[in-house]
């Protein structure tokens, strides 16, 4: 084995997480390629977990949480096993009628043969989705796997930008921008906005880079390029965005990339962006050149760590935190996996080529200096294809557990879900912030939440946005935020989008479920009870979980 190739290159060892999910039933069925989202879809309180598959033939998944430490697969019962197709899937309220929706998206990666319409559906409140599609003025057909929601205009209801293919000059498939009517229906204003632009999209998010109150775009391209799109903050009903590419110092490297999001890894207050090289040509040998050799190709696959210099302009720090490594992803998402207060990542690998078998792989945040490779220790290395990831606390104990959607573009290379349950890597205090919006948008999609403790008599804050994480996979808008060693929150600041208010709270109690609804300066504590998994990893049990065994 030639050394430094898929081995754990840190000294820094984690507790081993456990794949559960045939313990759970969650892997009813192999998927192939698909999206996944880790969210409470029936406000009981419990996160439940919803599947795509990109197969026209295969339906999405719906298993409900039962709040006593199982699920109950309701795909049929609650209409999404009749949608097909998803390659990747994110919700939000778009009606804000206290229901989270789903937005499915189709057609990547098969060029003129993926002009198949996305889909959004409504949740009915009663356990049941809707297709609206047509009756909200979203349907196209453009080839996308990716699309980000945010309240563009800041008016409270969040509105949807789609990052579609375009794989032929001839054959233009231009990104689209639909603001929220307030009535259940959207309208395209993508010219008007300045974003009907035209590139092979492969990840779109939205944070608000500059910290004015509204929020921005980052599109990754396949065809070598990267886009910042600034938000002008016109405060009018269309909004207008300016590149800002090359003002912010995003135009230097020109590799292929695919995931990607916003997140503040060194703590300062100011979103920095991640994103991810997919360049599979020759990737192996650039992988054993780079890594081991330590002979630079110049062009590998590698990760992008972007750090915001508070002035509108990033600096490249992937070298500085240990990133400047070939890792060739596809879905990744984002977490806190030990409550230290630093976000660490995991990365799904591989591409629809039944060659890829590359392990995913998970990094540890070092106090916002570094990242260490803790593949190895933490048992997360799955060979299997990565697609949508979540980070989520689904057990409510405390601690972020990880969801994968596993399995590639063809039958041959479909493989089962896995739920790595975090075995609790310290006793660091949490504490679990669900937000509801009033003016601003009832999910709080775009809220700012600042912690600020004491931790070994140091003071220090901790900031996090209200998203679903990445570009390829969703995490709950529900966030769970690690503390540390601190054991008082000392403040507690709340920073509005679409009002411009703030609320501020102090001297909380930690390791608890709150709610904070705008404009109500009273805590709710949420009754959130710890849920019991069955851990019992008996390789025959977990074979007779699953379906077509021998």
């Amino acid at each position: 084995m030639i050394k430094g190739l898929d081995t754990d290159t840190s000294s820094y060892k984690i507790k081993p997480f456990t794949d559960i999910a045939a313990n759970l039933k969650l892997n009813t069925t192999k998927n192939e390629a698909g999206g996944s989202i880790v969210d409470d879809f029936n406000n009981d309180g419990y996160l439940d977990i919803i599947t795509s598959n990109w197969d026209l033939n295969e339906g999405m998944h719906y298993f409900k949480n039962n709040a006593d430490g199982t699920f109950t697969d309701v795909s049929e019962q609650s209409g999404l096993s009749k949608i097909k197709g998803g390659l990747n899937i994110l919700q939000a309220d778009y009606n804000n009628d206290g229901f989270k929706d789903i937005f499915v998206l189709r057609g990547a990666w098969l060029g003129e043969y993926g002009k198949q319409p996305n889909s959004l559906l409504k949740n009915n409140g009663d356990g049941t989705f809707t297709d609206v599609t047509v009756e909200s003025g979203i349907l196209s057909f453009h080839p996308t796997q990716t699309a980000t929601w945010a309240d563009f205009n800041n008016d409270g209801w969040v509105d949807l930008f789609i990052g579609n293919e375009t794989s032929s000059p001839d054959f233009p498939h231009p990104s689209e921008l639909f603001i929220n009517n307030h009535d259940g229906t959207f309208k395209n204003v993508s010219k008007e906005a300045g974003v009907e632009l035209t590139g092979f999209m492969k990840g779109v998010i939205a944070g608000d880079y500059n910290n004015d109150g509204w929020p921005d775009i980052f599109i990754s391209m396949l065809n070598g390029g990267k886009i910042l799109l600034k938000n002008k903050a016109t405060k009018s009903n269309i909004p207008h965005f300016e590149n800002a590419t090359t003002q912010a110092s995003l135009d230097k490297d020109t590799t292929y990339t695919f995931p990607t999001w916003f997140w503040d890894y060194n703590n300062d207050g100011w979103p920095d962006i991640f994103v991810c090289g997919y360049d599979f040509q020759g990737f192996l040998s650039k992988v054993a050149a780079e890594d081991a050799l330590n002979m630079p190709t110049g062009n590998a696959s590698k990760m992008y760590l972007y750090r915001n210099n508070k002035d509108g302009t990033f600096t490249n720090v992937s070298k500085e935190t240990g990133l400047d490594r070939s890792i060739f992803s596809m879905g990744s998402n984002f977490g806190d996996i030990d409550n230290d207060g630093w976000l660490d990542m995991y990365l799904g690998t591989g591409n629809p080529d039944y060659r890829s078998l590359i392990p995913n792989k998970m990094f540890k945040n070092i106090e916002g200096k570094k990242f260490v490779d803790v593949t190895a220790s933490s048992r997360t290395g799955n060979l299997q294809k990565g697609h949508g990831v979540a980070f989520a606390d689904i057990d409510n104990n405390g601690t972020q557990d990880i969801f994968v959607e596993t399995g590639g573009a063809f039958k041959g290379d479909a493989y089962y879900n896995a739920f790595y349950k975090n075995p609790g890597q310290n006793d660091n205090n949490w504490i679990s912030i669900l937000l509801e919006g009033v003016q601003t948008n009832r999910s709080a999609i775009g809220a700012h939440i600042i912690l600020t403790f004491t931790e070994n008599g140091i003071k220090r804050s901790v900031y996090r946005d209200v998203n679903s994480g990445g570009s390829f996979g969703c995490s709950p808008f529900q966030k769970e935020i690690g503390i540390g060693k601190a054991t008082m929150i000392d403040e507690l600041l709340i920073k509005w989008p679409t009002s411009g208010t703030q609320q501020i709270f102090r001297n909380i109690q930690p390791r608890q479920f709150i709610k904070i609804k705008e404009g109500i300066n009273k805590i709710e504590k949420l009754d959130i009870k710890v849920l019991q998994f069955n851990l019992q990893n008996d390789p025959m049990k977990m074979m007779d979980a699953m379906p077509g065994k021998m």
